[in-house]
């Protein structure tokens, strides 16, 4: 089987984030898809290990920012290659408060999406968090970031917590 195959899959960047119990959490994802337009219900993929996955857990919500093509790499690896636990990822960028009470930056984002956990899938290394949208806001003009972007031009690593990360 060519697992390369897979990397023919289009997907955007995103950082999905939560808040529970005073504590902020968000990470790069590549896996979040619109699933139903009414109700309009999205999905996201993190990986068990992250603090994200916990903190979604206990706060029963999450949020979703769409990254634009402004985003760079110290950006992405604010959010992507350092962890929650014992660092504030919103504090270099801003943080705003989504409709469910999640932090977010707005900055280098062209959408925001608010969502309420509905249901949890366990997809192996992964949980598929599916969630009700209950508030969206376009916060810019900007093209969308997308992964074949940010492996082509920025130059990107996949890292191995990635849904789409291959040793």
């Amino acid at each position: 089987m060519d697992l390369t195959a897979l990397f023919k899959m289009t997907y955007g960047l995103y950082v999905v984030s939560a808040e529970a119990d005073g504590k902020k959490a968000g990470c790069i994802i590549n896996t979040a898809t619109q699933v139903t337009a009414e109700p309009p219900r999205m999905t996201v993929a993190v990986h068990k290990d992250n603090v994200t996955t916990g903190v979604i857990q206990k706060a029963g919500a999450f949020t979703v920012t769409a990254l634009d093509m402004t985003a760079d790499m110290p950006y992405i690896g604010n959010f992507g290659f350092r962890s929650s636990a014992d660092y504030d990822k919103f504090e270099k960028y801003g943080c705003a408060e989504s409709a469910v009470g999640s932090p977010y930056s707005p900055e280098h984002v062209c959408a925001v999406f608010a969502c309420k956990l509905i249901d949890t899938v366990d997809v192996g290394t992964h949980y598929l968090f599916v969630g009700e949208v209950v508030d969206a806001q376009k916060l810019s003009d900007e093209e969308p970031l997308t992964y074949a972007y940010y492996h082509s031009t920025l130059k990107g690593k996949t890292p191995p917590k990635a849904s789409s990360y291959q040793a």
